[in-house]
């Protein structure tokens, strides 16, 4: 039987524009920043944008207005942007993604990321606060922190893209300089969003909502997820590590962003940095005397960095509340992998805090940190050198400890002042950005095992860390057999960068996570928890520093009815495992490992300080929904005419409708019998 389709006359009408990111509103204590549609859509007339002397048919010379602009990726600019906020004549935006990534570099972040909440302020080295010193990001535009009263949709799909500019063409072109005829090619851009002003605000109504309605209608959500943690030697996480033990810390972020949703690859700024990072930890992991060493290692993965520091304050908060297994004191040196993979003649720069460095046993401590890298460095090929010591931190998760206590740490980057990055927080951070290249022709299988050149460069980075955390730790023995591994490194790289539905990481993880893994990869934080980079994360350290024990399924789902499994000290998974070779079923396996997730939720939200200026208060509004189509429409005057002739119809029809009824005992009444005869 064939089903039946209620929409088939709506089908015909408009064409659906499926593979589009849309510009959203996000806010903070004092403002709103991104884009949003009128409650009902916002359409226009379509007219592409090539080249900016295009612009002025739609700000001026056009009769048809509002306009719904196609812009070409290379004119998504501030300048061009800012034009467009300024007049009723415009009424949405559909962004075409530039091929190739714009040579002048594109980056919608703004110049001094997370101003305000690391540690330099006018009580902290005034000095370099507010980037006074070194402006780390020369090329951000600030766009994805304006406030746009229009839609602004990233269309993903070159085909879809290719279809709007032959409508474009057969019915909006000028001909002879004179107006298009209709009909007309119009869009149509819903994201409509229903939260305004501040985080203030929208919590508050959130929250009264919640107090006093049944069917409370939430209108922003906190931007959280979970950070992602583990130790060298195992401790336990629901006790209290000993106040004399010693541990370095190692991090990095994890999350990035650009200006539309969910489209954050963060190849430089975030993946190139995490996979070294995991690399290192499986390095390190396979030295033989690691339990042994006087100091215990810990690996932290910080989530929704990106958005005031939201991971790495929640650590901070949680250690000095007691609320973690580690306290400050604890920490006895912090190493911190930043954008590691854009590296000039190798070089790899080490970014200190010179305002607690005039401290002298913290100057100490940092000198012997510094020592102990650049010893590990030695025949590798990668130089460490000094950034300087006139040279503040660069925006980094180590400051938000800093705020907290003087640790002796230091930031490793590909950069000694300006990011090296071109595409900072943008949508062209992507593996071409950082050099991954694959020869033509390799199925996906032979592209997940082919070891590119950025993956040997960042496993000798991987390396070099790994040995200098093995020194710190308090190893003595010879650091040479520490190496790591190029192909595990080039395995992530495809999977975070190119395709994560591949069939490592679907042999890693649990049976019922297997609908996390996407195709295109994106890393940002988003408000439902853990996403997609959470769960890969937790499982690929897992994978590469744990250990498979011999448990069944319901064993190793219940290890604590198992005796000698010490639930206290690491987690169990039972994890899909590889295919088997001769047939499509998995072969299923426990790992025994010390990972842990821990909650990436501002400490603003826990105390309820919406307005907070010490912690993040980022929020996304919510909003019903969002989509895109095209479809034809009819002039003004047509419109009119077609609305009056139907109204006219309609009266004709209720009048003739009102005799009819009245006269009805005439028009219908029933006919004598003429064969009747009356007397």
């Amino acid at each position: 039987a064939g089903s039946c389709h209620g929409n088939s006359v709506e089908r015909k009408i408009y064409i659906p524009l499926n593979k589009t990111a849309p510009c959203v509103r996000l806010l903070n204590a004092t403002h709103q920043i991104g884009c949003q549609s009128s409650i009902s859509g916002d359409t226009g007339v379509i007219h592409v944008v090539e080249k900016e002397e295009d612009l002025r048919w739609v700000l001026a010379d056009g009769p048809n207005p509002p306009y719904m602009i196609l812009l070409d990726g290379n004119l998504f600019s501030r300048k061009v942007l800012l034009q467009l906020k300024g007049t009723s004549r415009v009424s949405g935006l559909a962004v075409s993604i530039a091929k190739p990534s714009p040579p002048q570099g594109f980056s919608p972040g703004l110049k001094c990321p997370n101003d305000g909440f690391g540690v330099y302020s006018k009580d902290y080295g005034p000095e370099f606060a507010h980037c006074n010193t070194t402006l780390w990001n020369p090329l951000g535009s600030g766009i994805s922190y304006e406030d746009f009263d229009f839609p602004i949709f990233l269309l993903e799909d070159a085909n879809e893209t290719q279809v709007i500019k032959q409508c474009y063409l057969d019915h909006n072109v000028p001909r002879d300089g004179s107006a298009p005829e209709y009909p007309l090619c119009a869009m149509q851009l819903f994201s409509h969003m229903h939260a305004v002003t501040s985080t203030v605000t929208c919590m508050r109504r959130s929250s009264l909502q919640s107090t006093f309605s049944i069917n409370p209608e939430i209108v922003c959500d906190p931007l959280l997820d979970y950070n992602v943690w583990s130790t060298l030697q195992p401790i336990n996480a629901s006790g209290k590590v000993d106040p004399g033990k010693e541990v370095v810390m190692v991090a990095t972020r994890i999350d990035s962003h650009s200006f539309f949703w969910n489209i954050a690859p963060g190849a430089e700024s975030a993946v190139s940095s995490f996979v070294t990072h995991l690399a290192a930890a499986e390095a390190l992991h396979k030295a033989p005397d690691v339990q042994l060493l006087p100091r215990n290692v810990m690996f932290t993965f910080f989530q929704g960095e990106t958005f005031d520091y939201i991971g790495s304050s929640r650590m901070v908060y949680d250690m000095e509340q007691d609320k973690f297994p580690l306290r400050l004191d604890n920490i006895h040196s912090f190493v911190e992998l930043n954008q590691v993979a854009l590296r000039n003649s190798s070089i790899l720069w080490m970014h200190t805090d010179p305002v607690s460095r005039m401290n002298e046993s913290v100057n100490t401590q940092v000198q012997t940190l510094l020592d102990t890298l650049k010893r590990s460095s030695v025949g590798s090929a990668v130089t460490l050198q000094e950034a300087g010591f006139s040279q503040p931190l660069p925006p980094s998760s180590f400051q938000r400890f800093l705020r907290a206590r003087h640790i002796p740490g230091v930031v490793l980057t590909d950069h000694r002042t300006a990011f090296q990055n071109r595409y900072y927080q943008s949508m062209y951070d992507t593996p071409e950005n950082m050099g991954v290249q694959y020869p033509e022709g390799l199925s996906p299988e032979e592209a997940l095992e082919y070891v590119t050149d950025t993956a040997k460069a960042l496993a000798e980075v991987a390396t070099v860390v790994a040995r200098a955390l093995y020194g710190l730790a308090g190893g003595a023995s010879s650091t040479s057999a520490i190496q790591a591994d190029p192909k595990t490194v080039t395995r992530m790289l495809y999977g975070f960068l190119i395709k994560m539905n591949n069939s490592w990481f679907q042999s890693i993880i649990k049976p019922d996570l297997k609908g996390i893994l996407g195709d295109v990869p994106q890393h940002y934080v988003a408000v439902s928890s853990p996403v997609n980079t959470t769960y890969l994360v937790q499982y690929v350290l897992a994978n590469l520093t744990g250990t498979v024990v011999n448990l069944t399924k319901e064993e190793c789902q219940n290890p604590e009815k198992i005796p000698h499994t010490e639930k206290e000290l690491y987690e169990y998974s039972w994890i899909q495992g590889p295919l088997d070779a001769n047939s499509t079923a998995r072969v299923p396996f426990c790992v025994r490992s010390g990972v842990r997730l821990s909650k990436a939720l501002s400490p603003a939200f826990e105390l309820r300080h919406w307005g907070s200026t010490e912690y993040s208060t980022w929020t996304e509004s919510r909003w019903k929904d969002i989509r895109a189509r095209i479809f034809l429409v009819a002039s003004r005057e047509l419109e009119i005419i077609t609305l009056v002739l139907g109204i006219a119809i309609l009266v004709v029809s209720l009048l003739a409708t009102y005799f009819i009824n009245a006269k009805a005992d005439v028009l219908f009444s029933i006919p004598r019998d003429p064969g009747a005869v009356a007397y």
